[in-house]
């Protein structure tokens, strides 16, 4: 599950791993004992995610370019919706990912992540009509 929401969130599976072990260390470390089984999972998911912005956040990480961009040059295939799903702004991308994907409800996302059950709705609805927009026009979505 973690290796999933990484890789959803850096699409780079060597990234991907090494967000995986610096979750796996905060675990060992930084875990409270005090938490159920399904609260550690959350607990798992927000650290995730988090670790995931803050390699966004690293200087050089934006001055780099992936290989993985420049493939559609080499052999043009046929897209699926992840790769639509990845077009997403990230807010809604983690939601309709764990919604679709995790099939977290919209309750358990709002816990998971720290905010408002209908804010968690309303990204979701938005993250609809922007991936409908992407799949019936083809394309990025534009405002």
């Amino acid at each position: 599950m973690i290796y999933r929401i990484a890789m959803h969130n850096l699409s780079n599976p060597s990234d991907a791993e090494d967000i995986v072990q610096e979750v796996s260390l905060a675990l060992l470390t930084k875990c409270p004992d005090d938490k159920d089984d399904i609260a550690v999972k959350h607990w798992l998911i927000r650290v995730t995610i988090n670790k995931c912005k803050s390699f966004h956040r690293q200087f050089w990480q934006r001055k780099r370019e992936s290989i993985d961009d420049y493939l559609h040059l080499e052999a043009p295939h046929q897209r699926g919706v992840m790769d639509e799903v990845l077009e997403l702004p990230k807010k809604e991308r983690n939601i309709i990912y764990l919604y679709y994907y995790e099939r977290y409800s919209i309750r358990d996302i709002a816990e998971i992540l720290h905010i408002n059950a209908n804010t968690v709705s309303s990204h979701l609805q938005r993250a609809r009509k922007k991936l409908k927009s992407i799949l019936t026009e083809g394309g990025t979505y534009h405002d």
